[in-house]
């Protein structure tokens, strides 16, 4: 998944709450309020400038997220804290419309999943979303949405009006479909089937939607048959894109997840201690890699996304090469 350090701008605590329901049980949730979402991405590494983000922390428990680091701007850790104290921007639609009302906004493209999943379990109770992309139709702002979660079909209706008065696209985040790998990976996700069905109903509605296969885990999901499931299944759903990315451990991610790596596959230690040295790996693996999912894609015959989906204007290049350029980090969906 694409991604940045998370913005730290200051927010101002309303409320903490926790639902005594079983989906909920066990997260406490920080309500807040923020000053401002739109946030601006450093760098040019990055084929958008802004971003959205309405949660912090997030229940999806990925053990690789990229974001986990984050929650230690707010005094909490980025292990069981970041997957179970949720802050909310409660009042990010309304934010979000003051700052697209101002003078000073340009109507750029925003992207939103860069930092912490938009579709998380909790958005099912505080529908900031819907907020949102009603807000962003409003304005007729371009906008594109990158998420693991399949509750972004609840918000098919607002994409479809949004698709005919700006620049839309999705993606959803699938690393793997393998059950095994997922499970242990990814808990807190829905099925990576289940995720393949959104990318083919997003493409059904006229809504582009493309595949971030990401991460791949060396030695655990990125053997030939496991790519070739995922590739496949995009290609099924009418993905308009596979972009396949190899994980990164950055300082705070490596903490948390070389521990799990000890536990669940011991013997692929020494070569992740070899492999990241550095965050983001060989670049020779990350090469070889998207030539790989290119040659699968190939082999399966191509993408075949519909010949009426539009290309977003805001995309650069094929992003099935994502993995051989310059590495972006991954969204914890992403």
């Amino acid at each position: 998944m694409f991604g940045m350090q998370l913005e730290r701008e200051p927010l101002f605590e309303v409320a903490r709450r926790t639902f005594d329901t079983p989906e909920f049980r066990g997260i406490e949730f920080i309500e807040t309020e923020a000053k401002s979402v739109i946030n601006r991405v450093p760098g040019n590494f990055l084929p958008f400038n802004w971003t959205i983000n309405p949660y912090r922390g997030c229940t999806h428990a990925c053990v690789y997220c990229f974001a986990r680091p984050t929650h230690t701007y707010m005094d909490m850790n980025a292990g069981r804290d970041f997957e179970t104290k949720i802050v909310v921007k409660v009042n990010a639609p309304q934010v979000l419309r003051r700052q697209l009302g101002g003078r000073s906004w340009k109507g750029e493209h925003i992207a939103m999943g860069t930092g912490t999943d938009p579709y998380q379990r909790a958005e099912g109770r505080y529908r900031l979303m819907r907020g949102i992309i009603r807000a962003l139709i409003d304005y007729r702002n371009p906008f594109s949405i990158l998420t693991k979660g399949t509750l972004i079909l609840r918000d098919l209706d607002l994409l479809v009006e949004a698709a005919k008065v700006a620049d839309v696209a999705t993606a959803l985040s699938i690393g793997t479909v393998d059950e095994e790998v997922w499970r242990t990976t990814e808990p807190g996700t829905p099925h990576p089937r289940r995720r393949l069905e959104a990318v083919a109903a997003l493409n059904d509605a006229g809504i582009p939607c493309g595949i971030l296969m990401a991460p791949v885990l060396p030695g655990i999901s990125d053997r030939p048959e496991q790519l070739r499931a995922v590739v496949e299944g995009a290609i099924d759903a009418g993905a308009t894109h596979v972009s396949p990315i190899m994980l990164h451990l950055r300082p705070g991610v490596r903490e948390e997840f070389m521990p799990w790596l000890a536990e669940h596959h011991p013997d692929l230690v020494a070569r992740y201690e070899r492999s990241y040295a550095r965050a983001y790996g060989l670049a020779a693996e990350r090469k070889a890699l998207g030539a790989r999912v290119g040659r699968l894609v190939d082999e399966a015959g191509g993408l075949r996304p519909r010949a009426d989906m539009p290309v977003p204007r805001w995309r650069r290049g094929d992003a099935r090469s994502a993995a051989e350029t310059k590495p972006a980090e991954q969204l914890r969906l992403l």
